[in-house]
């Protein structure tokens, strides 16, 4: 968190407690100090529309606090009736009513004009991977390299069928949630990411299986500049699955959706 704003925050309420104020100055300064720490007190900040959820509910909270015996309803109640009954506030009254329709039509004609912005760079849906990666200690070569296991096809079926079936218990296990089950990219979870997931169908007959490989893992935190600026919400699956694992899961991508990997001399001008 920013340690100045949580003392400022902190040194305010302070004063308050100083002055004795009373119940209502309470509730405008916790529900203000809420805003501020949510708003600027952290270094990482949280999106318009999470604060604007938790400011609903603390606003419920004060308001339940406050009316929650006649006593409280009473004490907020009363500085309140003198300020709208008291000649003495009548021009800061005159100009209350006409400054907070004021700053409400303002909020909406600043959102409505905010200028369309391009993003700070163009974003690509497959970047070129680089040259070689590094897995469980062993570096990987992406250009020149190619599915360990996808010779066995054609040379030993039977051993190549026992990979492609230990892939379907990977991506079943640890995809499915967010590819879906028939990996249309339409997942229990996927349309709470920003991208959606990679529908495979469309997707990776363009691809080689080294591409695969290094999507899966390093997830979205190993995307190169030019694949943001959402990335993907994929994790590193290198963390968590053996290298054997990755590849089988990709030659159980292809098995499933009846495509055939992009051969090494159709990949011209990716590089």
């Amino acid at each position: 968190m920013k340690i100045p704003i949580v003392l400022a925050v902190a040194a305010v309420f302070a004063l308050l407690r100083f002055r004795r104020a009373n119940l209502l100055m309470w509730a405008g300064a916790w529900w203000v100090g809420l805003y501020v720490l949510l708003r600027f007190g952290f270094t990482a900040p949280i999106p318009a529309s999470v604060v604007a959820i938790y400011m609903g509910i603390i606003s419920l909270a004060i308001l339940a606090y406050v009316s929650s015996s006649q006593e409280r309803r009473e004490e907020v109640s009363r500085p309140l009736i003198r300020f709208m009954t008291e000649k003495r506030y009548t021009a800061l009254l005159g100009l209350t009513v006409v400054a907070i329709p004021a700053l409400a039509a303002a909020n909406v004609y600043v959102q409505m004009n905010a200028p369309l912005q391009p993003p700070y760079f163009a974003r690509t849906v497959h970047p070129a991977s680089p040259s070689e990666i590094t897995v469980h200690e062993k570096k990987i070569d992406l250009d020149a390299g190619d599915n360990p296991f996808r010779q066995l096809e054609k040379s030993n079926p039977q051993e190549f069928r026992t990979h492609v079936e230990n892939g379907r218990r990977v991506f079943y296990r640890n995809c499915v949630f967010c590819h879906g089950d028939n990996m249309a990219a339409n997942g229990m979870f996927a349309h709470g990411l920003d991208p959606i997931p990679t529908n495979f169908h469309d997707t990776i007959p363009q691809l080689r299986e080294t591409f695969l490989f290094w999507r899966i893992a390093k997830g979205g935190p190993g995307l190169p500049d030019e694949g943001g600026p959402w990335d993907t919400a994929m994790p590193a699956w290198e963390k968590f699955l053996k290298e054997e694992e990755m590849w089988d899961a990709i030659l159980f991508l292809y098995d499933f959706t009846a495509q055939r990997p992009r051969a090494k001399e159709e990949e011209t001008g990716t590089k």
